[in-house]
């Protein structure tokens, strides 16, 4: 696969929030996030300085939380880091047939399906996922004796990609290929949009890279995620 430069996955927050994500943009300055139900991502611009930071925690509050996805971003005195996840961003071969016709066993989610998507992620833990992060793209679902054990779908989605996520399998059916299945029909539903899929995932977790480049995707860039704190007033301000 050649190397993908494209520079709308440089910035993935800021190119989904300001483009198809357009509609879920809370903004102050040149900072944005997507509602706290819907995800804790923001953006901040390329090249954020004391302003942004300032604007950043304005817009979030005191004391809150706030997830910097994909961004070499460094937090200024006074803010804390509570983790860093380091990790690769992958990009799926625009050649590559991993967006074929999904499997007959795989299904679309819908809002009905929250409640047990949410208790789903909350066992399997493959990433924030909240209350309405179902609006963000699509949302495919493998159901075994009526119970809802595997699922995956779309978040970030800068123009011309959607970001694969919330891969995750229950722990009494792993080993069966129900995470390739859905990664394919998410792949699938990016591609019938005229969309590529891309996704990210930490580097230690060396079993969904290998999963990964199984059904295509090749390594684009080292990144990372970072969990901050915003500085909360000090005493008698």
């Amino acid at each position: 696969m050649r190397q993908v430069t494209d520079h709308r996955l440089d910035n993935p927050a800021l190119t989904s929030l300001t483009g198809p994500h357009a509609r879920f943009a809370e903004r102050r300055g040149r900072v944005l996030r997507y509602p706290r139900e819907v995800s804790w991502f923001v953006a901040l611009p390329d090249d954020p300085v004391a302003a942004d930071w300032e604007d950043l925690a304005a817009l979030a509050g005191p004391g809150s939380r706030a997830l910097l996805p994909a961004s070499a971003a460094v937090p200024p005195d006074g803010w804390d880091v509570e983790w860093r996840l380091e990790g690769f961003q992958m990009v799926l071969d625009d050649h590559d047939d991993a967006s074929e016709v999904p499997h007959q066993e795989v299904l679309r989610l819908g809002a009905a399906d929250v409640p047990e998507m949410l208790a789903l992620a909350g066992r399997t833990r493959p990433g924030p996922f909240h209350a309405r992060t179902i609006d963000l793209g699509a949302y495919y679902g493998i159901r075994r004796g009526g119970e809802l054990v595997a699922m995956a779908g779309e978040r970030l989605r800068p123009p011309g990609w959607a970001e694969t996520s919330a891969v995750c399998t229950a722990a009494t059916h792993r080993g069966q290929g129900l995470a390739a299945r859905l990664v394919r029909a998410v792949a699938a539903g990016a591609r019938s949009r005229g969309d590529r899929s891309f996704l990210h995932v930490t580097a230690d977790n060396t079993g969904a890279v290998r999963l990964y480049e199984s059904l295509g995707f090749r390594v684009r860039r080292r990144t990372a995620f970072t969990m901050v704190r915003v500085p909360a007033p000090a005493r008698g301000a």
